[in-house]
């Protein structure tokens, strides 16, 4: 009774409607004349009433024995019998059980078991149908159970593999995201093993992700109805050998990333991981750039330009590629300080031998032989750390788009100097599509200005959307030398691994003193010593910042004397409040979804815990940031996001006839660098477009065009 009315609520007759439903329920239950012992039956128990049935009766009875045979036949090798048993289990289910009684409140224990047991067959069934090449066709299915079912770490990673196979792996590491960000969030817990090394293996796109040989047996697909279809063919990749070997020019580029004799003293991990995260810089710029990433060993990539098509300009995509891995990680911050890495890099161009594995295999490298190779190896062995070298063959073809030292040889190559002086230029051209983004940021500027309220803006965007050069030209417009105006300070490195704060606090501290990295200890300190002096009036004041901030300008202080890193933080925020006061401040970050989770923390409680002080903080980010931090920003005073949708094709052609120009306006070198620019650009008018974007992506310098 205390099911059907709860607490107080029964009525005086409740056991007498009760016995006259339970008599009313025996009678549909009676079996027919003639039937035999096996029929249902409803007996009087203790402290109630049971029934009795032949477990052949129950569907949840044979939906257990089909799942234990499908699982039987899964564990013996064979997914396509087992993928029939099982689903013919799932059959059975008709919607949750006792779906009526749980939606009048009722909950008991044994239900939670029967659903999670539903649950756990769905996956094995889905176990089955991967193992049988059937991605596309519980693809859909998958994404189901997961939007419902979050923390059920192997159905994410089922999905995770079939988006892989279906050739979407940015969606495959999107759903890793999710199901980390909500157990991290929720229950405060990283996912699992297994499910951590199969997004290792589909960043590396490990080849034990893709069916090498259809499954063994009849294959056949199971339709909404049941019906048996013979499969389509293609949805089982048959892995085939390399296609015949072919001559084709291409440009080669070999990055090596060295670390410092700072590293000696570093813990295994700290290094593997900011070595993993390097190796990533370096394949998205390959990427971007249009190159192939086809080899990594150790601290060396290699990349191709070309190996899909020459498109005229690969020589210098290739030079760009790597001008943008140098100044990148040149700036890297991780575990290693600031000074941790040296890149070098050499770029040549001419004919190689191309293998491509195979058509149904897109996704894999070509393989690459001959002499253009050696060559590139031999230019590497002599280029100096922080140097980009290249041959002959490569100059010529980028020349004057790339600058070069005239003081070169055929043997040593020749060293690159940066992108030419006219790329200077291009990024003093007025933006495009971007007037309104500019508005709002000036808006927020303004007002922490007048109301002496910090204020942090995220401008969020896809890679190579502009981010970078959006953050440049806030500053070109706003950074001004008239001392009564705002004040900019810049971090421009990029983050890695653990050990971001220090380094980041470091930079910033270091910019605005003044110390360089040649500066010794003493000189750092003294420095800082007298920066805090000018900001702070009194000299205890002064005295108690600079003892904790010494180590971020001169490493460790006396024998003895140690700085907890709270304090640290506590006490660079102060400067930060104290430069404010003095002058508006403008501290930018870019790349912050690259940054580590104490980083973050503290970027995100800046304007928070800054107090009433003019204080702008503009970080640009990936969406990553948002699946890493779902919370950010979120329910805090003070806080924004702009996100930068891509150009238009309208805004990129307007963007053109400023090229235009600019040309028709130009005399000598700088008339001449505007006529390469745009005979590389090409006729067509989607040609023109893509070269202009990636010219767009050069990361900018950062002392800002007049």
């Amino acid at each position: 009774m205390k099911a059907l009315w709860a607490g107080d609520d029964a009525p005086t007759s409740a056991r007498k409607i009760l016995q006259n439903a339970v008599s009313g329920l025996r009678g549909a239950l009676a079996p027919p004349p003639g039937a035999g012992q096996d029929a249902a039956s409803l007996l009087t128990r203790a402290p109630g009433y049971m029934l009795r049935v032949d477990p052949e009766q129950i569907d949840l009875y044979h939906f257990y024995q089909q799942v234990e045979a499908g699982r039987t036949r899964l564990a013996a090798g064979s997914p396509e019998a087992a993928a029939q048993l099982l689903r013919d289990a799932l059959g059975l289910w008709r919607g949750p059980a006792l779906a009526d009684l749980v939606e009048t409140g009722i909950s008991w224990p044994e239900l939670v078991g029967v659903r999670n047991a539903r649950l756990d067959a769905m996956e094995d069934y889905f176990e089955a149908e991967l193992a049988c090449g059937r991605h596309h066709a519980v693809l859909s299915e998958l994404e189901t159970l997961v939007e419902a079912e979050t923390m059920r770490e192997r159905s994410c990673g089922q999905l995770m593999l079939a988006l892989y196979r279906c050739g979407r792996q940015a969606d495959a590491l999107t759903v890793y995201g999710r199901v980390r960000a909500a157990l991290v969030e929720d229950l405060g817990l990283e996912p699992g093993r297994d499910l951590q090394t199969l997004q290792h293996a589909i960043l590396t796109h490990d080849p034990g992700l893709t069916l090498t040989e259809p499954p063994a047996g009849d294959a056949y697909v199971i339709g909404s109805r049941g019906e048996r279809t013979p499969p389509v063919p293609e949805r089982v990749p048959v892995r085939r050998g390399p296609a015949a070997p072919e001559r084709k020019p291409v440009s080669a580029v070999i990055v090596r990333t060295q670390l410092r004799s700072e590293a000696c003293d570093l813990e295994p991990g700290d290094v593997d991981g900011l070595l993993e995260e390097v190796a990533a810089i370096i394949r998205e710029k390959f990427e971007w750039f249009g190159g192939t990433a086809a080899a990594s060993i150790g601290s060396v990539s290699l990349a191709l330009f070309g190996v899909h098509g020459d498109s005229g300009d690969d020589a210098e995509r290739a030079v760009r590629a790597a001008l943008a891995i140098r100044d990148g990680l040149g700036s890297l911050v991780g575990p290693l300080g600031l000074r941790g890495l040296d890149i070098s890099a050499a770029v040549t161009t001419g004919e190689a031998i191309v293998r491509y594995q195979g058509v149904d295999q897109p996704d894999l490298p070509p393989l690459v032989s001959g002499a253009l190779l050696d060559e590139c190896q031999s230019l590497l062995a002599v280029t100096a750390p922080g140097e980009i070298r290249v041959c002959a063959s490569t100059r010529r073809a980028t020349e004057p788009v790339i600058g070069y030292d005239e003081d070169g040889s055929p043997k040593g190559g020749w060293q690159v100097l940066g992108a030419g002086q006219g790329c200077a230029r291009l990024h003093a051209i007025p933006m495009v599509d971007r007037e309104s983004e500019l508005e709002v940021l000036r808006v927020l500027l303004e007002r922490a200005r007048r109301r002496a309220t910090p204020h942090l803006v995220t401008v969020m965007g896809e890679p190579g959307i502009g981010k970078s050069r959006f953050l440049l030209e806030f500053e070109r417009r706003f950074a001004t030398p008239d001392t009564a105006q705002v004040q900019f300070l810049v971090c421009q490195r990029q983050f890695a691994g653990m050990g971001s704060v220090a380094a980041v606090q470091s930079e910033i501290l270091s910019t605005y003193c003044g110390i360089t990295p040649d500066d010794d200890g003493v000189v750092a300190v003294a420095k800082l010593s007298s920066a805090v002096r000018r900001l702070v009036g009194g000299d205890e004041a002064a005295a108690w910042l600079v003892s904790r901030l010494r180590p971020l300008v001169a490493g460790s202080g006396p024998a003895g004397d140690t700085v907890a890193p709270d304090d640290i933080v506590l006490a660079w925020r102060r400067l930060l409040a104290e430069i404010a006061l003095d002058r508006p401040l403008v501290l930018i970050l870019d790349d912050l979804h690259r940054a580590d989770d104490a980083l973050l923390d503290v970027v995100e409680d800046l304007a928070e815990f800054a107090g009433p002080v003019p204080l702008l903080v503009v970080a640009a980010a990936r969406p990553e940031l948002i699946r890493r931090r779902p919370e950010w920003g979120g329910g805090k005073r003070h806080v924004t996001t702009i996100t930068l949708d891509p150009l238009s094709d309208d805004a990129v052609d307007r963007l053109l006839e400023l090229l235009s120009s600019a040309q028709d306006e130009a005399k000598g070198p700088t008339r001449r660098f505007w006529s390469a620019l745009l005979d590389r650009a090409g006729q067509e008018p989607g040609d023109r477009r893509r070269y202009v974007r990636s010219l767009l992506h050069l990361d900018p310098p950062r002392s800002v065009p007049a």
